[in-house]
């Protein structure tokens, strides 16, 4: 307003300084003067009246009451956290399903092949289906979800492939107080790689301390498993679980009586955006066939560095350990107690979208018998696509004993194998998280 006042009186100086050629003309101007600079006055005093009005003050924003907290009824009530598939059209199911398919190769010495002693036992020098996995999984309902696994493999050298039930379990979500429980038989959750599939893992073979300590199927049980996961501000999770005991190689008890008890305590972090970090702990106490006590204490750390921008960590570090108190039978029926331990630690960097280079390093005793092993393994990964995977590792183990390797006098002290691994995947395949 101001600046068009300005420009306004420096017309008039203009007009005025240009002398008129007659008196009408002088006239006329001092007439149109004489209007302009009431205009200007009613202008001024427009604007002096704009000037003194109090501005505005917006009205105070209202404070909402806090929100009273959850009753135990509240807690108690069942939520819906999934739709049953609203956009599915008809004739389509209500639950998803997908194949895969494993197949490895290993080829090593004579000596090793005649003692069994590879990390596929009984089958060193043979390319074989380690897992053709039928999967079918989805919601039952909004308020749980189940999964259905049949594996088929090959157990013995040109046997026959025979299907088995791998998983069968029933998850519910809406427990009450943020609980959930798992019901069936399933991967149970001791450490990370054991609730892996072998063909999920990021190297062709299960660390050795799992194949020792649990045999090459890894912890597997029917049972129930509740967890929960408190509302913190960072991610928590506890677990507690009850089992039959049914694993062979550390429990063996088989009786819901005396049961196998599992835990787990799993927690996130993100240090930055760029980062992540998991760490877990976890315990099993059961029962040998012969009633003595077995337990397990594990630990499990994982770290991911993800650029800004990338599809894919560019490096993975992993480690885990499990130690072992076991009771065993002696001469004259004189218990002993049997303390062993053992674990593994891994790198993989992935500069590329479906390049991986990585190495594993082993350590481990035998949950029973003396002696231990190591072992280091490089590996390479190669993705032609996010469904089909090619691996190819080499491994050398030395262990500090030929038994229990040498009944068919063959020698398994010194091993070196090259491991071959092809996976592909039809359909859909649940996502493991981190």
């Amino acid at each position: 307003m101001r600046a068009s006042l300005v420009l306004l009186l420096a017309a008039l100086v203009i007009a005025v300084g240009a002398a008129p050629s007659d008196a009408q003309d002088a006239e006329a101007i001092r007439k149109e003067l004489e209007q302009m600079r009431r205009r200007m006055e009613e202008l001024s005093q427009r604007l002096q009246r704009l000037e003194s009005q109090p501005t505005p003050v917006p009205p105070p924003a209202q404070v909402m009451p806090p929100s009273p907290p959850p009753t135990l009824t509240d807690l108690a009530r069942p939520r819906e956290p999934f739709a049953l598939a609203p956009r599915r059209g008809g004739g389509q199911l209500l639950f998803d399903m997908g194949v895969v398919g494993d197949f490895v190769a290993n080829v090593t010495q004579r000596s090793v092949d005649k003692a069994d002693g590879g990390t596929f036992a009984g089958r060193e020098n043979r390319f074989f289906p380690r897992e053709v996995e039928l999967s079918l999984f989805g919601q039952v309902d909004p308020y749980a979800r189940a999964a259905v696994v049949v594996e088929a493999g090959e157990e013995n050298p040109g046997g026959e492939l025979t299907a088995a039930l791998a998983e069968a379990h029933l998850t519910l979500l809406t427990l009450p107080y943020g609980f959930q429980a798992k019901l069936g038989q399933a991967r149970n959750r001791f450490g990370w790689s054991n609730e892996r599939h072998a063909h999920d893992l990021p190297w062709a073979d299960v660390p050795n301390v799992y194949r020792n300590f649990f045999g090459e199927e890894g912890l597997r049980e029917r049972g129930v498993e509740v967890s929960w996961v408190p509302d913190t501000p960072f991610y928590f999770e506890a677990l507690v679980g009850l089992f039959d005991g049914d694993n062979e190689v550390a429990f063996g008890r088989g009786k819901l009586n005396e049961p196998l008890v599992t835990g787990r305590l799993r927690t996130f972090f993100e240090p930055g955006l760029e980062h992540g970090l998991l760490l877990g702990v976890s315990a099993a106490h059961g029962q040998t066939p012969d009633r003595l006590r077995s337990t397990l204490a594990g630990f499990d750390v994982r770290y991911k560095y993800t650029p800004d921008g990338w599809r894919h960590a560019l490096l993975t570090l992993g480690a885990e350990g499990i130690y072992s108190i076991r009771r065993i039978e002696r001469e004259a029926e004189v218990a002993a107690e049997r303390r062993h331990f053992g674990w593994y630690a891994y790198a993989e960097l992935q500069p590329w979208l479906r390049w991986a280079l990585g190495a594993r390093y082993d350590w481990s005793q035998y949950p029973v018998d003396a002696g231990r092993e190591w072992a280091v393994e490089p590996y390479v990964t190669f993705w032609p696509s996010e469904f089909l995977r090619f691996r190819l590792a080499y491994k050398h183990t030395a262990r500090s004993e030929r038994s229990p390797f040498n009944d068919s006098g063959g020698n398994a002290r010194l091993v070196d194998e090259l491991l071959f691994q092809a996976s592909f995947i039809l359909g859909a395949h649940p996502a493991h998280p981190f």
